[in-house]
């Protein structure tokens, strides 16, 4: 059952936000700032617990990280004792977490729906910006052992990045499936003592040597291949487009929109034109793609989203309203000679 909607209440940066879902690809735009991230995390953070049997509001504090792991640091403080609300939907089901900024211990959270969100486990995988696997080496057991300011997103992503892959031709099938990653990665991800390696004509190179962008296409094909991206699971992928060049946006949003035929939910968020823009042109008749932009209300400064399913319609949309400025600056300066 695939995530369909979203409300908080003075969580982080909203003091009021209700999103609805779509079952297939959602994008998050907006300018920094406006809670993509935390609205990505606060969702994983719900499909996650329904997988692991762990506690929601646990798993709030280690992918927030909270100062001091205090969980009332996750509630504005304009105003004392403010009260905030988290409900996380799908089809008949909620999960909820509702708790204070004097709250300070996970335990004394009041939650809601939490046998019977964990009746139907959502397999769901985070990618951060940042990549892990050249750092992958002895991370998990030093995670596991010591209080490092790390996410728990990193870990959960070594989990499924460690994970063999799965039995039968399926090295094969993702190159049928996926022929573009293949043919950009350019080799095959191997595993050995904790490393990543890529053995391609060139040799085997371990993932520290290669540019980070083929690492974070490294990532995708691994994930593809021991089954963590199936029907029914979720992904979640904040900047796809970090470290990658352009020439293979493409690549990625293919690999995204084949997922979503297959079953697989998703939620991004970005900043990039060139991201939207193959989106908006590689999606096909009866693909389900909903963009939701966030924004900052001008009257009250608080965020705000409006969703649409064309991408001509995105409003506010700060990325196009840019590159409209970066077009109509560079007319002026060729045509300027012409003004007199």
């Amino acid at each position: 059952m695939a995530l369909t909607k979203v409300r908080l209440q003075r969580f982080t940066a909203f003091e009021e936000l209700e999103v609805a879902f779509s079952p297939g690809i959602n994008v998050f735009v907006g300018e920094n700032g406006t809670g993509k991230t935390h609205l990505m995390k606060v969702c994983y953070a719900a499909c996650d617990v329904s997988n692991t049997g762990d506690s929601f509001a646990d798993k709030l504090l280690n992918v927030f990280l909270p100062s001091g792991r205090i969980l009332g640091r996750l509630v504005p403080s304009q105003r004392d004792g403010t009260k905030c609300e988290i409900e996380i939907y799908r089809e008949d089901v909620s999960i909820g977490a509702r708790f204070t900024s004097h709250t300070k211990v996970a335990g004394s959270v009041e939650m809601s729906g939490e046998s019977s969100w964990a009746n139907h486990p959502i397999k769901s995988v985070y990618i951060p910006p940042k990549d892990m696997l050249a750092n992958a080496p002895g991370f998990r057991s030093l995670y596991g052992q010591r209080q490092i300011q790390f996410e728990a997103i990193y870990d959960d992503l070594l989990q499924w990045a460690y994970l063999p892959h799965l039995r039968g031709p399926i090295e094969d099938q993702c190159k049928r499936r996926f022929p573009d990653l293949a043919t950009a990665l350019g080799g095959k991800v191997t595993v050995e003592n904790e490393e990543f390696f890529l053995r391609s004509k060139q040799g085997k190179i371990e993932f520290p040597l290669l540019a980070e962008g083929i690492r974070k296409l490294g990532l995708l094909w691994i994930l593809l291949r021991n089954g963590a991206l199936q029907d029914g699971s979720v992904l979640f992928w904040d900047e796809p487009e970090t470290n990658l060049n352009p020439k293979l946006f493409g690549v990625v949003i293919d690999v995204l929109l084949k997922l979503q035929r297959m079953g697989v939910q998703i939620f991004f968020a970005t900043h990039d034109y060139v991201i939207l823009k193959e989106l908006d042109l590689r999606q096909e008749v009866g693909d389900e793609i909903v963009f939701h932009s966030l924004y900052r209300q001008e009257a009250t400064g608080e965020i705000a989203c409006r969703s649409t399913d064309s991408f001509l319609r995105i409003d506010p949309n700060a990325i196009s309203d840019t590159f409209d400025d970066l077009y109509d600056r560079e007319v002026d300066r060729s045509l300027g000679h012409l003004v007199q």
